[in-house]
């Protein structure tokens, strides 16, 4: 179950002063049933250099795994603990559910493998969790970052409890 995270929004006023725009939990989670993932879209931008000066907020919208052209997203995603039945899954309706690429028949060797022509940053705020890739895999813990650069991965939580990261994914150019 999704976390309820507060989110706070700066701006500036008529005058040009700095202000609080919203002070309120994010309003956009998703929750999948499949594979116990929840996330909680923060922020995205659609241009760089991001426009500071939209009044609108750019988080209202589906939620799609990549950022948009040219654009970034920031946003916290729990993984529930999952058992090896996880194994038998879709690996291509999984991928996308995700609204990301199928990781292209290069490596299949999970069904959330997936890939985004993006630069990932990824900050494990809380437990545990193996990064899988093609033919490797890395367990990553509470305060591990994660430079994730457009490569064939999944994340995967083998462990009891619930492991939340923070990702901040950039547009970048296909990596293969």
């Amino acid at each position: 179950m999704a976390h309820s995270i507060r989110r706070i929004v700066t701006g500036h006023d008529e005058h040009g002063k700095a202000v609080v725009i919203t002070d309120e939990p994010a309003p956009n989670v998703l929750v999948r049933a499949v594979g116990g993932l929840s996330s909680t879209q923060l922020w995205r931008t659609f241009a760089t250099p991001a426009n500071n000066t939209d009044a609108d907020d750019p988080v209202v919208g589906e939620i799609i795994t990549p950022p948009p052209a040219n654009g970034s997203v920031f946003r916290i995603v729990e993984f529930e603990p999952v058992g090896p039945e996880i194994e038998t899954l879709d690996h291509s309706a999984l991928a996308g559910a995700l609204g990301a690429k199928s990781s292209g028949g290069v490596s299949n060797r999970h069904p959330f493998m997936h890939r985004t022509d993006s630069i990932d940053y990824a900050l494990v705020l809380d437990g545990e969790i193996d990064m899988l890739l093609d033919d490797t895999e890395v367990h990553c813990t509470t305060g591990d970052v994660i430079i994730q650069r457009g490569t064939n991965h999944a994340w995967v939580n083998r462990g009891s409890a619930t492991c939340r990261i923070a990702f901040i994914l950039i547009d970048a150019e296909p990596a293969i």
